[in-house]
């Protein structure tokens, strides 16, 4: 039996990666919203948004690296360093908050929102450009010798026949 080899997918610019980062983000963040609401009945709030952000981070990790930027399945680096950029925009986005209470310690839910959805876009951009760049880049993967879509397999059936 003869192995087949799949074609590995087009790269697509940059603008087209980013509308899947955005789609695969946005929809895990509305998943999150609703497992948060669901879990946060039966545990500590922080303890139900840690376990929702660890769980969503997993889960937009693997679809970032499946459909947004086309470089497979995530491996065990791909999580930890998508964890720590996902650690970052945290930082960021609270950082932002501290910020305005700081200098407006009163601040209306409207102005609140505003800062924290435009931390969390520029955030968002940063974070994008990162894992584009440093986490699923397909001439880092190929540098590291590790297998990607299209490739084909260390080892045939026909190849182990053989050398049996």
């Amino acid at each position: 039996m003869a192995a087949t080899s799949v074609p590995a997918p087009a790269p697509t610019g940059p603008l087209a990666a980013f509308v899947r980062f955005v789609v695969c983000g946005g929809g895990v963040g509305l998943l999150s919203s609703g497992a948060l609401l669901l879990v946060s009945g039966h545990a500590p709030i922080a303890l139900a948004n840690a376990v929702v952000t660890v769980v969503s981070t997993l889960l937009a990790t693997e679809l970032h690296g499946r459909f947004t930027f086309r470089a497979g399945h995530a491996r065990l680096a791909d999580h930890l360093k998508s964890g720590l950029t996902a650690t970052i925009c945290y930082l960021f986005t609270t950082g932002a908050l501290l910020a305005l209470h700081a200098v407006h310690p009163n601040p209306g839910p409207l102005l609140e929102q505003s800062v924290y959805l435009s931390a969390s876009g520029l955030a968002g951009v940063g974070r994008f450009v990162v894992l584009r760049v440093m986490v699923f880049a397909t001439g880092a993967r190929a540098a590291a010798g590790t297998r990607s879509v299209g490739r084909k397999p260390l080892l045939t059936r026909r190849a182990v026949t053989v050398a049996a």
